[in-house]
């Protein structure tokens, strides 16, 4: 179970990373109906299977979080026997799940309130985080929000984005080539975008973020990013990129070129006019436009 579950984490290319913690997390389950000779064979297992879910995507705070979060409050407990280590597991599981929903679901609520009817914004990938929060600003009642997405390639996230807004009403959804950000922007009241995760002075987020940063900044438009609190951390978490397989950007090999595709870049926060969390916004970094 565990195995194909690792498995499945590494080729979770398009779903956000609170997404795949839930998956990772929900997967421990299957640890509590095993059969263990002693409590410590059973921690030492927990412990082991944390580490192999947690290295699946070695991008993903979230992910990194929630493990050493179950495998901490199960082996610091101290359980007596293994009856309480897989109960203790079971709560941590739960408790994790709980939170992942309801950081997730309170940063959409903070973020709504950058989203006025009649506003036009533009945004990249695909953020389960961002979704909720356009979801939640949107009435059929008052003037369409007006959402640019970028397609994002090549794994075409921005697709992903655009037609999930296509099913929400009182959204004018447009769907626009990643080049053409600078072209947009003037239409555009504000950039909001998701996080995969920020270390220290550093954004780390899908691959396109930088340059649109970059270009929003010098353009004056606002551009803030958007999610849970806990996906900024400390410097105990290293950032690792991924690099995409080079079939994602041309089916058959050309000679002579040798394709780059990372899957993420990292921009400073400075230039970002301010992260928003569920705990509200963490900090302005850009004087007021």
């Amino acid at each position: 179970m565990i195995d194909a579950t690792v498995d499945e984490i590494e080729d979770m290319q398009t779903h956000s990373s609170s997404e795949v913690a839930l998956k990772a997390v929900d997967a421990l389950r299957a640890m509590t109906e095993g059969e263990y000779a002693t409590v410590d064979e059973y921690l030492r297992s927990l412990q082991r299977n944390c580490r192999a879910l947690r290295l699946a995507n070695r991008s993903h705070a979230t992910l990194y979080t929630t493990m050493e979060a179950v495998s901490d409050t199960v082996v610091e407990a101290e359980p007596a026997d293994i009856g309480q280590a897989k109960q203790m597991t079971l709560e941590a599981i739960d408790a994790e799940h709980q939170r992942i929903l309801s950081e997730k679901s309170k940063a959409a609520a903070q973020a709504s309130d950058l989203l006025e009817p009649g506003g036009s914004y533009l945004t990249l990938d695909f953020s389960s985080t961002l979704f909720e929060a356009i979801e939640l600003a949107a009435t059929p009642e008052d003037a369409p929000i007006t959402v640019y997405t970028l397609e994002s390639r090549p794994r075409w996230l921005g697709r992903k984005m655009a037609r999930r807004l296509t099913q929400v009403e009182g959204v004018d959804t447009h769907l626009i080539i990643d080049n053409a950000s600078g072209h947009m922007l003037d239409r555009c009241d504000r950039v909001i975008v998701g996080m995969t995760c920020i270390v220290g002075d550093t954004l780390y987020n899908r691959v396109g973020t930088y340059p649109l940063a970059a270009t929003a900044d010098h353009a004056g438009v606002p551009m803030h990013a958007v999610g849970a609190r806990s996906k900024v951390i400390d410097d105990t978490f290293i950032f690792e990129n991924e690099e995409r397989p080079a079939s994602e950007v041309s089916l058959e090999p050309i000679d002579g070129i040798i394709i780059e595709n990372p899957a993420y870049d990292a921009t400073p926060v400075s230039l970002l006019t301010s992260v928003v969390t569920d705990e509200g916004p963490l900090f302005e970094t850009a004087a007021t436009r």
